[in-house]
């Protein structure tokens, strides 16, 4: 099989899985590339894209081996993971990079949870590459939403970021599709807890860990289409006549609780739309 490198773009997540031993002799090898950390990707997104390996005949270890390979949210060292992993000749790259399309649905959401919000801010990492930020302006400017951008890089950035907040009278929080924010959700909701302000995320797991709600892409589907693309690649089909895919799955998720904590009353129509809410 010839050498091929196949880039996915997904909207990311995160969980523990070690480096695969290198292939048998015969047998193909997918480099796995990650944002995240090993310790951090949520272990169904790892099972969805093998599962999805699997529907074009693949099983990891027996016909096929993976090599994953981690960013660590140090989005400037995926181009030496990458490079290592074509050095590796391996015959397949699935490359896990944050989506933007969700960015603007999030603070249409935000703003229909807080229907007289002042000024909100939207935290961002100035070290990632994607251009979310463009897609929350012009959501903002459409929704004639007063919006502030703190950046965080960092744990002494992102404190600093939460004393601004203070400082500016915040009255609400849009927290961007990023790494850093990911690996540090408890934390984060925390710091917003402390502030009393309504917070919407990219990933179920922060309402999960006490956030007010999230809308994002379904891991789950977002990785077993990954895994099925990758699977074709490795049949023979060629990466540039592959239709570019999207996940179409989203989850808009609720956490009820914080709501109550902050004095929210979540109106019936976002609670029929929510396909998650927790209490």
């Amino acid at each position: 099989m010839k050498r091929r490198a196949f880039i996915t773009l997904l909207g990311g997540a995160a969980a523990a899985w070690p480096l695969a031993a290198r292939a048998r002799p015969g047998v193909p090898v997918v480099g796995f590339l990650n944002t995240l950390s090993p310790t951090n990707l949520a272990q169904g997104s790892l099972d969805a894209f093998r599962q999805g390996l699997g529907v074009a005949g693949f099983v990891d270890g027996q016909n096929v081996s993976i090599e994953y390979r981690w960013a660590d949210g140090q989005y400037d060292r995926l181009p030496a993971l990458a490079a290592d992993l074509v050095r590796r000749q391996v015959a397949v790259i699935a490359a896990t990079i944050f989506g933007t399309m969700a960015a603007g649905k999030r603070l249409e959401l935000l703003c229909q949870l807080i229907p007289k919000a002042g000024i909100i801010a939207y935290l961002s990492n100035p070290t990632n590459p994607n251009r979310e930020l463009d897609a929350v302006r012009t959501a903002a400017h459409t929704l004639g939403q007063q919006l502030v951008v703190l950046n965080a890089s960092n744990d002494q950035e992102l404190d600093a970021a939460f004393v601004a907040i203070a400082q500016q009278q915040i009255t609400a929080l849009l927290v961007a599709s990023d790494s850093l924010f990911f690996d540090r959700r408890e934390r984060l909701v925390a710091l917003v807890a402390r502030q009393s302000i309504p917070a919407t995320y990219y990933l179920r797991a922060f309402p999960q860990a006490g956030g007010l709600s999230s809308y994002g892409n379904s891991l789950a589907d977002v990785y077993h289409k990954a895994g099925i693309h990758t699977g074709r690649v490795l049949k023979g089909e060629k990466p540039a006549d592959l239709p570019v895919i999207q996940s179409t799955k989203f989850e808009f998720v609720i956490n009820l609780n914080t709501a109550k904590a902050l004095g929210l009353e979540i109106p019936p129509t976002l609670l029929a739309l929510a396909d998650e809410v927790i209490e």
